[in-house]
């Protein structure tokens, strides 16, 4: 059986380009079997290969670490439309710095640090990115000196609601860290810290982007509201997105 066929029974919908990039990337054949296996067995194909591709840019990636989805372009483009060059952007819930990273490649001159809690992360997110990487639980990982200097912070925070997360895909169940995906029983646990500690690092006039979805994009836009933040929802058709968005 073939490579192409190999992967199609085993349920890769994209059978075709995933073996491209398979033989592409692995010249030697012992390799190669290795990767397919793993592949096969619903690992993500970019954990396989060790990178992800985003908005232009090849980033390094590792088994466990949060894979960037394109979704998330949605909001990496509503931050580019508010950061400004020589301003401060903070990529909150990092993952690998794939949107702080596409982020400042949008804005040239644009200062960028990020955080995560995770350290496989943060060791890929400064293979990634050119901008300071800090590790450590939200707001609490940045020195003092960010208080009340971010301009922009984007957060794509985990907003999978508990019980759902046994319907995600099992490449992603199965092979990402659960607490890049649990966001609660509701899904909001992390926004609601995000959303309450944010004001204090913001500078005036700077905004809060967080990535949710439309079942729970008026909750998101109520906990903004509640902390003090002007609150609006922005949504995308072409990558079916909810991106909430508080200006101090």
């Amino acid at each position: 059986m073939d490579l192409v066929a190999r992967l199609r029974a085993a349920g890769c919908v994209l059978a075709e380009e995933e073996a491209e990039l398979l033989l592409a990337s692995t010249p030697e054949a012992a390799e190669l079997e290795r990767r397919v296996l793993r592949r096969i067995a619903g690992e993500p194909l970019e954990q396989v290969l060790g990178w992800a591709a985003f908005m232009g840019l090849r980033l390094r990636i590792e088994p466990g670490v949060f894979v960037p989805r394109h979704r998330s372009e949605a909001l990496v483009r509503e931050a580019a439309a508010l950061a400004l060059a020589g301003g401060t952007a903070l990529d909150l819930c990092c993952g690998s710095g794939a949107l702080g990273a596409a982020l400042a490649s949008l804005v040239p001159g644009l200062r960028h640090v990020a955080a995560d809690l995770d350290p496989a992360a943060v060791r890929r997110a400064r293979e990634n990115t050119a901008g300071a990487v800090f590790e450590g639980d939200l707001f609490a990982a940045l020195p003092d000196a960010l208080r009340g200097r971010v301009d922009v912070v984007i957060a794509n925070a985990p907003y999978v609601p508990t019980a759902e997360i046994a319907r995600l895909p099992a490449e992603f169940r199965e092979h990402e860290l659960r607490a890049a995906l649990d966001g609660g029983a509701d899904g909001l646990d992390l926004q609601r810290r995000v959303i309450a500690d944010a004001p204090a690092w913001l500078a005036p006039g700077g905004a809060l982007l967080i990535e949710t979805s439309s079942a729970q994009a008026q909750a998101t836009v109520a906990l903004l509201a509640a902390a003090g933040l002007r609150a609006s929802t922005r949504y995308s058709d072409e990558f079916e997105t909810t991106v909430a968005i508080g200006r101090a």
